[in-house]
């Protein structure tokens, strides 16, 4: 570990005890919002002094191995047992450097999934579906709820397309690397002479935070529209003008809302989308700047961007956006077996983000 990395530590377990100080103060106590930062913060690194704690044993037990090393008869059990520590030591230092990895605020929160066609016609429509099934049985692993917020069917299948929201602890952290068009080659069902077809989707992963009710809105940009509902929901949805369509004029961000019966309830939810995906605008345009030099910028929220090519006929995933990340495991992932995936992703991040630190 470089030293600069490990002043950082050092730093941190400092604020942490500052932290448990003033949480014992009866002032601090008394305000319960800054209770409840201060409680955040110091949970938070809490990771890092017991990761040390962790190291400082360690070492101690090293220490003890090599003052064993001239014994004629524990010699042996002390090279087994250096070699133990330091095997140790040496993990415990890559965990703490991935502890100083900024932490996403909204990691642990909810998230809205919105999955469209894009070039291929029906193939890309369907395909989209294939995309939204997977990520909904991956959803369905983990736990986590999905409610489909909007959706326009294709006409042979799939989805021209749909948004939904996913709830559950850390669905923000496992999905926000989806962001980007994702391109299928596989013989579409309609193809009669078996030609493989290329076809895509976008996937864009908004996440659904706490911030959205500071986002300032004017209602003179808002153009808003009703519409009769489509899909589930029973007699009522097709026969009253619930469904709400809001175009944001100055952005030209559409959201749409049809599951709740009332018109007033749509509205509210899509709101909410809609200052989601505002904010979730201006932070992809500031990571964009920040990030511009850097190898790899997952989750950069760039849908433009085209990051992964699903081959059918050779049972072959490849993320565009990691050297080597080439998986041949495609109907199992099809069907919502997204970890491998995930945690790829999830370490080439962390090691850019560590490459980062070490470099400033």
């Amino acid at each position: 570990m470089t030293p600069t990395l490990r002043r950082k530590l050092e730093a941190l377990a400092e604020r942490r005890e500052e932290l448990e100080r003033l949480l014992a103060e009866p002032d601090v106590v008394a305000d319960n919002t800054r209770f409840r930062n201060l409680s955040r913060e110091f949970s938070q690194l809490e990771p890092i002094a017991t990761a040390l704690a962790d190291e400082a044993r360690a070492k101690g037990d090293l220490a003890s191995a090599q003052a064993m090393r001239g014994d004629p008869d524990l010699g042996d059990l002390a090279e087994e047992e250096i070699t133990a520590a330091q095997a140790r030591l040496a993990q415990l230092e890559d965990d703490m450097a991935l502890l100083l990895v900024p932490r996403d605020q909204r990691d642990d929160g909810n998230l809205f999934l919105e999955v469209r066609a894009g070039t291929g016609g029906d193939e890309a429509a369907i395909f989209a579906g294939d995309l939204f099934r997977m990520y909904a049985r991956y959803a369905e692993r983990m736990g986590w709820r999905v409610e489909v917020e909007s959706d326009n069917p294709g006409e042979h299948g799939g989805y021209k397309e749909i948004v939904a929201k996913v709830s559950g602890k850390g669905a923000f952290s496992r999905l926000k690397f989806e962001s980007g068009t994702h391109r299928v080659q596989r013989v579409p069902a309609t193809e009669s002479q078996g030609r493989i077809h290329t076809s895509a989707a976008t996937v864009a992963i908004i996440a659904d935070v706490e911030e959205v009710d500071d986002v300032v809105i004017n209602p003179a940009d808002l153009k808003v529209d009703t519409f009769r509902s489509s899909g589930a929901g029973g007699q009522h949805v097709n026969k009253t003008e619930s469904a709400i369509r809001i175009t944001h004029l100055p952005s030209g961000v559409v959201v749409e809302c049809q599951t709740e019966r009332s018109q007033h309830a749509n509205r509210d939810k899509a709101m909410k989308r809609l200052k989601a995906q505002l904010l979730d605008s201006e932070r992809s345009k500031q990571q964009a700047a920040q990030a511009e030099s850097r190898r790899l910028q997952v989750g950069s929220g760039d849908r433009s961007q085209r990051i992964r090519t699903y081959n059918f006929p050779q049972g072959r995933i490849t993320d565009h956006r990691v050297e080597g990340l080439t998986l041949y495991d495609l109907p199992n992932i099809i069907e919502g077996d997204l970890d491998p995936l995930v945690e790829r992703l999830t370490r080439e991040y962390q090691a850019d983000e560590l490459a980062r630190l070490t470099e400033n």
